[in-house]
């Protein structure tokens, strides 16, 4: 069995779930560039447009998806390690059963699979969701238990009991790593996932709260993700967060980048139902996920901050990038390419 820390990167191979997502393809940039084989598994024959087609060409891509569970298990064969990224993100009701499909049954059958190959490690990516939030302002440490509160989310609950798998896994002898990402900002297809944000404030969306979040930049996520992968450790869960910012805050930041006008209308209770409602007909006419539920609206009126101070302990040499960076960078960028870019 191959060990990660002392065989030369170009002769492990490691194989990537959910790696035309957002944060799965720069796994899969990060892999790449320190010389890895990758294999990952994709739905169907698009890949994302965000990454050069330079590094996805350099990928054994597997047509396949985390329920098929003979799928993953032949895809797992002679891997070196597993890095875990499939999920289904989603605010909407209409989602709630595939959602739990995809990141509870879906993550039971990686680790089974990975468990019957003998796979000699495994990272999950989770979300600081799965630990649950109260919406009091609190701080959130590894050492947070989950409880049950009106700020969890569909998506949250999912992910937690996708988590519960993977804990389970370790009990039966999987060495494994858990990483917790608060909310993922970059440059992708911003008509997906968290990338939406920026779509929202370049259309100039009104709306702002005053709500706490955490937020982290997408190749930071890969980085931590990677290393931790060729580290010994196991049976840990690490926050990955690299600031705590108010919505408002973000909105403001993002259209600064953009150009374009800040919001100006504080979301109140009241206002907030109004505003999610009116999102979820502009939705169903245009056919494309809106990123204002009555979920993510509850959410973003709570004020939740996350430490991620247990991974930096661990990794020293580890920086996030400033939140202002990682904003400026991505909206320099989403501009260079003449509007965002989706999926080819």
């Amino acid at each position: 069995m191959n060990n990660l820390n002392t065989t030369p990167a170009t002769r492990r191979t490691v194989l990537v779930t959910g790696g035309t997502g957002f944060l799965g393809a720069y796994v899969i940039r990060e892999l790449v560039g320190k010389g890895y084989a990758v294999r990952a598994i994709r739905r169907n024959n698009i890949l994302p447009a965000f990454i050069p087609a330079g590094i996805l060409q350099q990928v054994d891509w597997v047509i396949g998806d985390v329920l098929d569970v003979i799928g993953l298990e032949e895809a797992m064969e002679g891997v070196d390690g597993v890095i875990h990224a499939a999920a289904k993100v989603s605010f909407a009701g209409k989602d709630q059963s595939e959602m739990f499909r995809v990141n509870v049954e879906g993550t039971a059958n990686v680790v089974n699979a990975a468990l019957t190959t003998t796979v000699p490690r495994l990272i999950h990516v989770s979300s600081v969701a799965a630990l649950g939030r109260t919406g009091q302002g609190e701080t959130v440490t590894e050492t947070k238990v989950w409880e049950e509160s009106k700020y969890n989310t569909n998506y949250a609950i999912s992910k937690f009991r996708g988590e519960v798998e993977v804990w389970r896994g370790m009990g039966e002898g999987l060495q494994a790593v858990v990483v917790n990402p608060s909310t993922i900002l970059g440059f992708g297809d911003w008509n997906s996932s968290s990338c939406t944000l920026f779509r929202s404030a370049y259309n100039e969306f009104p709306w702002y709260t005053e709500g706490v979040n955490g937020f982290v930049d997408v190749t930071d996520t890969a980085r931590a993700v990677v290393s931790l992968l060729e580290s010994d450790i196991s049976g840990e869960r690490y926050i990955l967060n690299g600031d705590n910012w108010t919505f408002r805050r973000l909105f403001e930041t993002i259209a600064a980048g953009f150009g374009k006008r800040p919001p100006s209308r504080e979301a109140t209770p009241f206002i907030a139902g109004i505003a999610w409602r009116t999102a979820r007909l502009k939705s169903l006419f245009s056919g494309r996920p809106g990123m204002l539920t009555r979920e993510s609206a509850r959410v973003a009126r709570s004020s939740t901050y996350f430490d991620s101070s247990k991974l930096l302990a661990q990794m020293p040499d580890f920086r996030f990038t400033p939140l202002e960076e990682t904003i400026r960078e991505a909206c320099n960028t989403y501009l260079r390419q003449g509007r965002p870019v989706a999926a080819l």
